[in-house]
C-alpha cells in the first residue's frame, strides 16, 4: 500500500508536471543543464584559487587540445564494442562534452567551434544512417550496435549543445535540431519502444538522453516522454503498450520516474547490483541535476525520500577497502569509485545532498572533480579543509522498491589497518543481470579476495573477445548456481536457471545483528529455489580467544521433503597448501557434470572425508587461509578447476573445493574460514602458517536451535548457538549441551566455555 505522504507527493508532482508541460514558462538562458550562467560566473571568479578544480581543468584542457589537433572524424558505423568506429564515436561524445564545458569556463572560441563542427558533421551523417549493421542487440542503434550506446552519445552531446547553444546561432541550431537531435530522440524513444519503455539501466540512459535534449530545446513533449515513458499513441502502428511483454506490463509505469522508483530499495540498493548501479548513476544524477537547475519545482532530489543521493552512499558502501565494487550479479572485477560516473555522482551528491564532508574524502581519493558547479563546490570544500573520513561500517541493504525483497549484508571487522569483510547476498533476482545465487557470499581480507564471486563472463569493450559483449559462458557459467559459494541441489541451478521463475521470489532475512563488533551475524532463509526444500544460512564474523584474526563461521542448513545430493563449493584464490584428506588426481580430466555450469568444471581431485574435521588451506597475496569443516563420514570432497568446455578460453582458470553430501533429506554444512599468518618473499620466512583450530563440532541441532563449538589449540572453546525459529530479542532460551545448561535472552548466544 502506498503511504499518504507519498500519495500527496505524487499528486503534487503530477500537478507540477501539468503546469510545466502545458503552461508557458519563462525561457531560461544557456547553459542550463549541469552548468548554469550563474555557476559559470562563480567558477570563473575562482579560477587559479582552487587547486583540485584547477588541476582537473588542466587535465581536461590537455586532453581536448590534443583531440582538436587531430581533427574531427565521424566514421560510418560498423563495429561492436571495442572496434574502431565504436570507440571513435564514443571518444567523440566524451571530448565534445568536455570541449563545450571548456568554452564556457575559458571563453576560448576554439572549443565552441570544435563543438559546432562536430555537431554539424553528425547532422550531415545521421540522416543517411540505417540501423547499425551488427544485428546482435534486441534494440539496434544507428551510430552504435545497440541503442544503449546511442543514448550515451545523446546524454553527453546534449550537454555540449547546451554549452554552445547561443554561439552556434539560430539558423544552424534549426538545422541541427531538425536533422539530428529531434530525429535522434524520436529514434531512441518511439523508434525503439522495446528499449525505451522498460525499467532497466538501458532505459534509464534512453529516458535521460531524451530528457536532456528536451531541456536544451525547450521541448515539453519530449520531456514528458522522458519522465513518464511512452503512451500508446506514441507507439508505432499496430504495437500496443504491452505488446509481447517487451514494452511494459499492464499497469506498469515507465520513464525516468519509474526507473527511479522501482529498481532502488529504500536503502539505495539498485536491484541489478553495484556494477550496473555505478553505470546508471551518471544518467540518474546528471539528469536530476539538470532538472534541479531547470525545473526546481519538481524537487527531484526529494523524490522517494531522497533516494538518488541515498543511493550514492549505498554504492560507496558496496566497495572493498580499495574502493572496488563487489562483483555481485553481472559485475566486472576492478571497477571502482574512481570511475568517471562516480566522480560525477559524488560531486552532485555533495552539492545537492547537504554538502556532507565525508564525501569530500572520496573526492580526494578520486583526485579530480567535474568541471561544473558541483565539482567547484567539492573542490572548494577540500580547499577549505572541510573533509571528514567516509567510514564504511557493517550495513544491511534491503532489496526491492519496498525494501521487502531480501538484501545484501556487508559485515566488516576492522582492527587497526586490517579489515575482514563478508558480503552475503540474499537478494531478489536482480533483473536481467541477476545470477542464480541465493544465499551466496564472498569474503575479503582488506582488498584481497579470500573466497570470490566470479562476476561476469565478458571482456568489456575488448573487441577480440566476442565484440566486447557478453560471452555465452556468462549464461552457461557465471549466472549458474555452481559458480557461486552456495548450495546446489542435484546439480541443478536455483529455479532451474529460469529467470522468470527466479524473478518471482527473494530470500528473506532472518537475523542481522552487528551490535557487538566481536560477534556480527547475518542469517537468511530461502524456500523457493528448489521445490520442497528449505535453506537457512547463518554467517558470523567472530572475534574470539586464541586466534590471530577474526573467524568466519558458516552454518548452512538444508531441509527437504525428498532425499537429494547437496554440493557446497568454495572458490578460493591463490595456491593450495595442504589438505588433511586423501584424494586421487585422475590421469585424464573430465568435466564434473553436463549442465548448469558443471560442464565447465574440471574434476582435478576426488576424496572422502575420513575424520570429523576436514582441513583445507591455501596461500594468497601474503596471507594463509584454512577452511575447517565439520564433515560426516563419506562426504565427498572434490577439487575442481574452471575451464572445461571452454574452447575459446573465455573463462578464468579459478580453483575451488566442493563438499558434497549425498542421498540426504536434511543436511548441515558447518565451516570456519580462518585467516592467519603471513609470508615475506624478502625474508623468506613463514609465520603462523598453520591453523589454530583443534576441533570444530556441531553440538546442537533440532527444530529450534543450532549450536557449534570451535576449540583452539590451547583447549579453549567458543560456543555459538542460534535460535532458528524465534528471532525475537526478548525471548528467553534454555538448552542443554553435553550435560551443561545454557540460558540467554535473544536470538543467539556466544561465549567462551571450558
Amino acid at each position: 500500500m502506498m503511504n499518504c505522504s507519498k500519495k500527496k507527493w505524487l499528486k503534487a508532482m503530477a500537478l507540477g508536471l501539468f503546469l510545466i508541460m502545458f503552461q508557458n514558462s519563462i525561457a531560461q538562458g544557456h547553459p542550463r543543464l549541469v552548468l548554469t550562467q550563474k555557476g559559470v560566473k562563480e567558477i570563473k571568479s575562482k579560477l587559479g584559487k582552487v587547486p583540485l578544480f584547477d588541476e582537473s581543468l588542466a587535465v581536461v584542457k590537455k586532453e581536448v587540445d590534443a583531440e582538436i589537433v587531430l581533427g574531427i572524424e565521424v566514421p560510418i558505423p560498423k563495429d561492436f564494442s571495442g572496434g574502431y568506429t565504436h570507440e571513435r564515436h564514443k571518444k567523440n561524445w566524451l571530448i565534445t562534452q568536455k570541449a563545450g564545458v571548456l568554452f564556457q569556463i575559458t571563453g576560448d572560441k576554439k572549443y565552441a567551434n570544435y563543438v559546432k563542427d562536430m555537431l554539424m558533421a553528425y547532422t550531415k551523417l545521421y540522416p543517411t544512417l540505417p540501423l547499425h549493421p551488427q544485428e546482435r542487440s534486441y534494440a539496434r542503434g544507428k551510430l552504435f550496435w545497440q541503442a544503449l550506446n546511442d543514448s550515451n552519445w545523446l546524454v553527453y552531446m546534449s550537454q555540449a549543445y547546451d554549452c554552445v547553444y547561443d554561439f552556434i546561432g539560430a539558423k544552424d541550431r534549426a538545422l541541427i535540431e531538425k536533422d539530428l537531435f529531434k530525429p535522434y530522440a524520436d529514434f531512441i524513444s518511439i523508434g525503439s519502444p522495446q528499449f525505451f519503455n522498460r525499467v532497466h539501466n538501458h532505459s534509464t540512459w534512453g529516458n535521460v538522453a531524451v530528457g536532456m535534449i528536451a531541456l536544451v530545446m525547450d521541448d515539453d513533449e519530449l520531456l514528458d516522454r522522458a519522465l513518464n515513458g511512452l503512451k500508446e499513441d506514441n507507439l508505432p502502428p499496430g504495437m500496443k503498450d504491452n505488446d509481447g511483454g517487451l514494452i511494459k506490463k499492464e499497469g506498469q509505469k515507465t520513464g525516468f520516474l519509474a526507473n527511479v522508483d522501482e529498481p532502488f530499495s529504500p536503502d539505495g540498493y539498485y536491484n541489478e547490483g553495484p556494477y550496473y548501479q555505478r553505470y546508471a548513476m551518471y544518467p540518474f544524477m546528471v539528469f536530476a541535476e539538470a532538472l534541479q537547475n531547470t525545473k526546481p519545482d519538481l524537487k527531484i532530489f526529494e523524490y522517494k525520500n531522497g533516494i538518488l543521493n541515498k543511493s550514492i552512499y549505498a554504492l560507496l558502501n558496496l566497495t572493498n577497502s580499495s574502493g572496488e565494487f563487489f562483483p555481485l550479479n553481472d559485475g566486472q572485477k576492478g571497477m571502482s569509485y574512481y570511475s568517471r560516473e562516480l566522480v560525477s555522482a559524488v560531486d552532485i551528491a555533495y552539492l545537492y545532498g547537504g554538502k556532507d564532508p565525508s564525501l569530500l574524502s572520496i573526492a580526494e581519493k578520486q583526485g579530480r572533480v567535474e568541471l561544473d558547479n558541483s565539482g567547484m563546490a567539492v573542490a572548494l570544500g577540500i580547499k577549505n579543509n572541510l573533509t571528514k573520513p567516509f567510514i564504511k561500517k557493517s550495513i544491511d541493504l534491503s532489496d526491492g522498491s519496498d525494501g521487502k525483497e531480501g538484501g545484501i549484508a556487508i559485515i566488516r571487522n576492522k582492527i587497526k589497518d586490517d579489515e575482514l569483510t563478508l558480503v552475503m547476498k540474499y537478494a531478489a533476482q536482480g533483473s536481467s543481470h541477476g545470477h542464480f545465487d541465493k544465499l551466496s557470499f564472498s569474503y575479503y581480507n582488506n582488498s584481497s579476495e579470500i573466497l570470490q564471486d566470479y562476476g561476469l563472463a565478458r571482456f568489456v569493450n575488448i573487441e577480440q573477445k566476442g565484440g566486447g559483449n557478453y560471452l555465452k559462458e556468462n549464461a552457461t557459467w557465471a549466472k549458474q548456481t555452481v559458480a557461486h559459494n552456495t548450495i546446489i541441489q542435484n546439480e541443478i541451478s536455483h529455479f532451474e536457471g529460469d529467470f522468470e521463475k527466479g524473478n518471482l521470489y527473494s530470500s528473506k532475512k532472518y537475523l542481522y545483528d552487528v551490535n557487538d563488533p566481536k560477534v556480527q551475524i547475518i542469517s537468511a532463509t530461502e524456500d523457493n529455489a528448489y521445490p520442497g526444500t528449505k535453506m537457512q544460512r547463518t554467517m558470523v564474523l567472530l572475534e574470539t580467544e586464541g586466534f590471530q584474526k577474526p573467524l568466519l563461521l558458516d552454518i548452512f542448513q538444508v531441509d527437504s521433503k525428498t532425499a537429494n545430493q547437496y554440493d557446497l563449493p568454495f572458490y578460493y584464490l591463490g595456491q593450495m597448501m595442504t589438505a588433511n584428506f586423501k584424494y586421487e588426481t585422475p590421469k585424464t580430466l573430465e568435466p564434473l557434470g553436463k549442465a548448469y555450469g558443471y560442464e565447465h568444471l574440471w574434476k582435478e581431485g576426488v576424496g572422502k572425508a575420513t575424520s570429523s574435521n576436514t582441513k583445507f588451506s591455501w596461500f594468497h597475496e601474503g596471507s594463509f587461509y584454512t577452511m575447517t569443516s565439520a564433515t560426516a563420514a563419506n562426504d565427498d570432497l572434490l577439487l575442481v578447476r574452471l575451464g572445461a568446455n571452454d574452447p575459446n578460453f573465455n573463462l578464468r582458470r579459478d580453483a575451488g573445493i566442493i563438499i558434497r553430501k549425498k542421498n540426504a533429506k536434511k543436511a548441515t554444512f558447518v565451516n570456519v574460514i580462518e585467516t592467519h599468518g603471513g609470508y615475506s618473499p624478502v625474508s623468506e620466512i613463514a609465520l603462523n602458517a598453520t591453523s589454530s583450530i583443534d576441533n570444530l563440532e556441531l553440538v546442537l541441532e533440532d527444530e529450534k536451535y543450532v549450536g557449534v563449538t570451535i576449540k583452539n589449540k590451547e583447549g579453549i572453546s567458543t560456543l555459538f548457538i542460534l535460535a532458528t525459529s524465534d528471532n525475537s530479542v526478548t525471548t528467553k532460551h534454555t538448552v542443554e549441551i553435553k550435560g551443561k545448561t545454557y540460558s540467554w535472552t535473544g536470538a543467539h548466544y556466544n561465549a567462551v566455555i571450558e
